[in-house]
C-alpha cells in the first residue's frame, strides 16, 4: 500500500497559516469548510493579530500550536512562504498545501521563491501540494478532510478526482454532486512543485475504496514515469481523462511531414500508451465514471435490452450500434421462458419490450433471464415510470439484479425525480447508474466495454531486432553532427535504413552526369534521379526529381537540367524506378519527455491532404504496430478493396517496429520520414526518405 501521501489525505490535525476573520477570504473559507465537513481532528488557525477565528483559538505561530500538526495550509504573500515552510519543518509538519499563487507562473522571481521553499521542505521531508492550488478532499467518514477552498461538499463514494486545473476539477466535482453521486478523494495540485499528478494516480490506485479515477491534466513533468505508473493502475481499475488542447492552433510547421502533422505531442497519446479511457466531453466522462464506479466490467460487447417504452430503445440501439456494440437475438431457451412470463402484448426478442403496463414480476423475469443469457455481456434498460405501475418495486427488482448479477446494468431512467423520489432513491441506493437520455446511457455502457478492451488487450512485446550494427549507424549520425549538419544526405539516410533492415529501392550516389549514367547502368533502367542537397527539402517542388528515366541519354540530360536550375554544388541520388503500388507513410518525431512519436498512414500527397495518420509513442510493440495499421480511416483500402490486393500487414508492422527501434537507439534523431513506401504485391519498399537530427 502506497502511504506516502497519508499525511495529506488522512491528517490527524490541520493548521492554517494565514487564517483570517474576513468571511470571503481563502484563509476563512478553508476553516469554514473543515468545520462544516466535520473534520475529525483539531483545526489550528495561525494569525498573530487575532485571538479567535470561527470560534477556534488562533495562534501567533505554528511553532506555538500545542499539539502535533500533520498538514498545514499556507495562505500568505509569496515572499513570506519560505520562512513559514521552515517553521513547519521545525514543528514536524508532514505535508503542506500552498494555496497562495505568485510563484513560477509569474517568472524568474517567483521561480526563485518556489525553489527556496521546496529546498526547505525537502530538508525536513515535507510533501508539498501546490502552490497556486485548491488542495484536497477526503470524504471518508473517519476523516472528513475538506482541506480546500471550494464550495461543493461531496458525499462518500468511490470516484477519486485529480485535476491540474482547479476550475475543471470544481466543475467535475459539482457535476457528480448534482447527479447524486458520491466521491472518494479529490486533489487539485496547481503548479505541482512537489507532489505530482503521477503520485496522486498511484495513491488512488492503491486505495481500495477508489473504484474509478478521473483525471484532468494539461501537461506532465515526467510522461514516461506517468505512463509506467498509470499502466499499473489501469490493470486494476479504470482511469478516465478529459483531453484538452487537441487543436493547438498556430503550431509551427516542421520541415518534415511527420513534424508538421504531429506538432507537439498530445496528451491523448500518453493516455493511450497508459491504457487510460479518454473523453472530449466532460459530461460523457462523468457519466462513464458513474457506470465504472458502480458496475462490474463486461466480458464483451453484446448487449441485452429491456424497455417499457419503444422510442428510447430505438435511439439506444442506434447509439450502441454506432459505438460498435452488438445486440444479438435472444436464444430459443430465453424466448421460451419469456413467452410464459411476459404480458401477451410484450415483444419477446432483443430488445425485449415488456410494454408500459409491465410490473415488478415482469421486470424480475426479464432481468433473471437476461442475466443468465450467455449471449449477453451487459444489460441496458429503458425505464419510464407510468403512474399505473408499482414503480418502486420495479426499481427494487432492477437494484436487486444489479447487486446480485455479474453483468453490468445501465438504465435510461425517465421520470419526474421530485414526484418519484422514492423510486429514484431505490435505484441510487442500489448503485444502478441512471441517465436521463437513452444515448447518454448507451455511451456510458460503451465506456464499460472500452475499459474491458483496454484491460484485456495484449500489451505485446518490444523486439530488439538482431543483425543491426548500431555502431555503424551511430558513426553516421555523429559525423553529421560534427560537421554541423542537421539534415542527413540521401546516402546517409539510406545507409542507416539498410543497417536497420528496412527495405529500400536499390540506389547509388553520383556527383555528375557521367556518374549518374554509370549508377543507372549498374542499377538497371528505368531509374529515378533526385537532387541531393541539405537546403532542398521538397525536391519535386523545385524541379529536383526526374522519374522513369529509360536510358543513359535521359539520365545525363536530367542531371544537367537540375544543375542549371539548382546550382552545381549538389549530388545526385540515383534510384531504381519502381512500378507504383499503394503509397504508405511511416514517420517519427522526437517529443520531449516521451522519446518519439511514430506515425503511420497513406503516403504521398495523401499525408498532407487527408492527414489520415495514426500515432503511437515509442517503443512500439507488435500489437501496437498491428493496431496502428488497422486504425487508419483508409484501413479498407490498405486491406484490399474491390478486388485490389491489400498490403502485407506483417511486413509493414515490422518496418514500424524497426523504425521505433532506430529512433529509440538514437534519441538525437529529431524527425524521420519514409514517404512514400510502395506496397507492391507482397513486398514493401522505401522510395523516399529523410532524417533530421
Amino acid at each position: 500500500m502506497n502511504n506516502s501521501l497519508d499525511a495529506l489525505f488522512k491528517p490527524r490535525s490541520v493548521a492554517l497559516i494565514g487564517a483570517s476573520q474576513k468571511e470571503l477570504s481563502i484563509g476563512n473559507v478553508i476553516i469554514k469548510n473543515l468545520l462544516h465537513y466535520r473534520f475529525n481532528g483539531p483545526v489550528y488557525p495561525i494569525n498573530p493579530k487575532v485571538e479567535e477565528i470561527r470560534g477556534l483559538k488562533s495562534y501567533p505561530s505554528i511553532l506555538e500550536v500545542p499539539g502535533e500538526v500533520d498538514l498545514a495550509h499556507i495562505v500568505i504573500p509569496p515572499p513570506l512562504v519560505p520562512e513559514e515552510v521552515e517553521n513547519c519543518g521545525k514543528k514536524g509538519v508532514k505535508a503542506i498545501i500552498i494555496n497562495t499563487a505568485g510563484f513560477k507562473e509569474m517568472g524568474d522571481e517567483g521561480q526563485a521563491l518556489e525553489d527556496d521553499f521546496l529546498a526547505r521542505a525537502r530538508k525536513y521531508g515535507i510533501r508539498v501540494v501546490g502552490p497556486n492550488c485548491q488542495g484536497i478532499i477526503n470524504s471518508d467518514p473517519a476523516i472528513n478532510a475538506y482541506c480546500n477552498f471550494t464550495f461543493t461538499y461531496p458525499e462518500p463514494g468511490h470516484i477519486s478526482v485529480v485535476a491540474q486545473s482547479g476550475g475543471v476539477g470544481a466543475v467535475i466535482m459539482q457535476a457528480f454532486y448534482d447527479m447524486g453521486i458520491g466521491q472518494r478523494m479529490y486533489a487539485s495540485n496547481g503548479n505541482g512543485s512537489d507532489v505530482s499528478i503521477t503520485e496522486f494516480i498511484s495513491y488512488y490506485g492503491d486505495d481500495d475504496e477508489t473504484r474509478a479515477i478521473v483525471l484532468y491534466a494539461e501537461s506532465l513533468e515526467n510522461p514516461k514515469e506517468f505512463i509506467a505508473a498509470a499502466r499499473k493502475v489501469t490493470a486494476r481499475k479504470p482511469i478516465l481523462a478529459i483531453t484538452a488542447g487537441r487543436t493547438e492552433k498556430g503550431a509551427e510547421a516542421s520541415r518534415s511531414h511527420i513534424g508538421g502533422i504531429a506538432g507537439s505531442i498530445s496528451m491523448d497519446l500518453i493516455y493511450q500508451k497508459a491504457g487510460i479511457l479518454t473523453f472530449t466531453s466532460q459530461e460523457d466522462l462523468c457519466h462513464a465514471a458513474v457506470a465504472l464506479s458502480t458496475q462490474p466490467i463486461p466480458k464483451g460487447n453484446r448487449v441485452g435490452i429491456i424497455t417499457n417504452t419503444g422510442g428510447p430503445s430505438v435511439i439506444a440501439i442506434d447509439e450502441l450500434d454506432s459505438c460498435g456494440l452488438v445486440i444479438p437475438p435472444l436464444s430459443k431457451k430465453a424466448e421460451k421462458i419469456l413467452k410464459t412470463t411476459m404480458l401477451a402484448s410484450a415483444s419477446v426478442r432483443n430488445p425485449l419490450d415488456v410494454v408500459a403496463t409491465a410490473g415488478p414480476a415482469h421486470f424480475k423475469s426479464a432481468l433473471e433471464v437476461m442475466m443468465k443469457e450467455p449471449l449477453f455481456d451487459s444489460i441496458y434498460i429503458n425505464f419510464v415510470t407510468p403512474p399505473f405501475v408499482d414503480c418502486e418495486n420495479v426499481a427494487r427488482e432492477i437494484a436487486a439484479a444489479a447487486k446480485a448479477g455479474n453483468k453490468p446494468i445501465v438504465c435510461n431512467y425517465m421520470t419526474d425525480k421530485q414526484k418519484w423520489g422514492a423510486t429514484s432513491k431505490i435505484l441510487k441506493d442500489g448503485e444502478v447508474p441512471c441517465f436521463d437520455f437513452a444515448e447518454t446511457a448507451a455511451r456510458a455502457l460503451h465506456s464499460l466495454v472500452r475499459y474491458n478492451n483496454i484491460r484485456t488487450a495484449k500489451r505485446g512485446s518490444i523486439k530488439k531486432f538482431t543483425g543491426v550494427s548500431r555502431n555503424a549507424a551511430g558513426k553516421i549520425l555523429r559525423n553529421a553532427r560534427e560537421e554541423g549538419r542537421d539534415v542527413l544526405t540521401a546516402s546517409e539516410v539510406y545507409t542507416i535504413l539498410e543497417i536497420y533492415g528496412i527495405p529500400v529501392a536499390p540506389w547509388k550516389i553520383a556527383g555528375d552526369a557521367n556518374g549518374a549514367v554509370d549508377a543507372a547502368n549498374a542499377i538497371g533502367y528505368p531509374v529515378v534521379i533526385k537532387a541531393d542537397a541539405e537546403a532542398i527539402i521538397h525536391k519535386s517542388d523545385v524541379g529536383g526529381v526526374a522519374v522513369n528515366i529509360k536510358d543513359a541519354t535521359e539520365a545525363a540530360m536530367a542531371v544537367e537540367t537540375m544543375k542549371k536550375k539548382l546550382g552545381a554544388e549538389i549530388n545526385f541520388f540515383v534510384q531504381k524506378f519502381l512500378p507504383k503500388g499503394k503509397e504508405l507513410f511511416i514517420g517519427a518525431v522526437a517529443s520531449s519527455g516521451v522519446g518519439h512519436i511514430i506515425g503511420f498512414g497513406l503516403g504521398g500527397i495523401f499525408v498532407e491532404v487527408l492527414k489520415d495518420v495514426v500515432y503511437c509513442i515509442t517503443p512500439v510493440s507488435d500489437t501496437e504496430a498491428a493496431g496502428m495499421i488497422g486504425s487508419v480511416k483508409a484501413a479498407a483500402l490498405i486491406n484490399g478493396f474491390r478486388g485490389e490486393p491489400g498490403i502485407n500487414r506483417e511486413k509493414t508492422a515490422e518496418i514500424i517496429r524497426r523504425i521505433s527501434m532506430l529512433v529509440t537507439d538514437f534519441p538525437a534523431i529529431r524527425e524521420l520520414d519514409l514517404n512514400p513506401l510502395f506496397a507492391i504485391g507482397d513486398e514493401i519498399c522505401v522510395v523516399d526518405a529523410r532524417i533530421i537530427v
